[in-house]
């Protein structure tokens, strides 16, 4: 599977760049309050240390417009793509090491299903922020060098991937609800299918070891 750079034309129907703002304390903080584990993920959504700091206002205000939000992280070592997941709302992705994004379009699912084909990979520079938009589909990052790992600053609207809401699906997509404003497809070969996760990926469960 080709990689992409971020800054490449490609990326726009996914997401953008968010320039203008230091993340450098933020990042700095993650490093010091946060481990990145070699043997899998870890995702926490929301982290006191993180929006303890003064640019959590600044991200809540302007890049959010002032809706409530969370900074949470993924950190770890990963080359599947297992899932792929999207929210009502942007992400934000704060990268404290090089990282690469799986992404698709909301657009390609048909029928309740996504083929993974339709997957492409994008690599993001340490120290880049980047929007993903409410219609992409993203998951964990993957590592950007054969075992080394990431740490990810996550800003998301506040409560999202938290407890799910008790209700009684009236249609497909509701069967897709796998936490608080998050819809998740897996791939019949990812655990999360064992956690009761919708099965909605078709095709290979992407693996980018041999890409990097």
């Amino acid at each position: 599977m080709k990689i992409y750079s971020v800054s490449d034309e490609r990326f726009a129907p996914y997401g953008k760049i968010i320039e203008g703002y230091d993340f450098s304390q933020l990042l700095d903080k993650l490093e010091e309050t946060t481990e990145k584990p070699s043997d899998r993920v870890d995702y926490f959504p929301s982290l006191p240390a993180l929006e303890a700091l003064p640019v959590f206002e600044k991200v809540r205000d302007q890049v959010y417009g002032g809706m409530p939000i969370q900074f949470g992280c993924c950190n770890g070592t990963n080359t599947m793509l297992n899932c792929l997941e999207y929210h009502r709302d942007s992400e934000v992705n704060i990268m404290a090491d090089d990282a690469i994004l799986l992404v698709a379009r909301e657009d390609e699912i048909k029928g309740g299903k996504l083929d993974t084909s339709c997957v492409k990979a994008f690599l993001v520079p340490k120290g880049t922020a980047v929007e993903v938009y409410a219609t992409t589909l993203h998951y964990a990052p993957c590592s950007a060098k054969k075992g080394e790992g990431f740490r990810v600053i996550i800003v998301l609207p506040r409560g999202t991937n938290t407890e799910k809401p008790a209700i009684a699906p009236v249609n497909l997509e509701d069967k897709m609800l796998f936490a608080r404003n998050k819809w998740l497809l897996a791939h019949p070969s990812a655990s999360e299918i064992q956690k009761g996760a919708y099965a909605g990926l078709t095709g290979e469960n992407i693996d980018i070891s041999a890409e990097i």
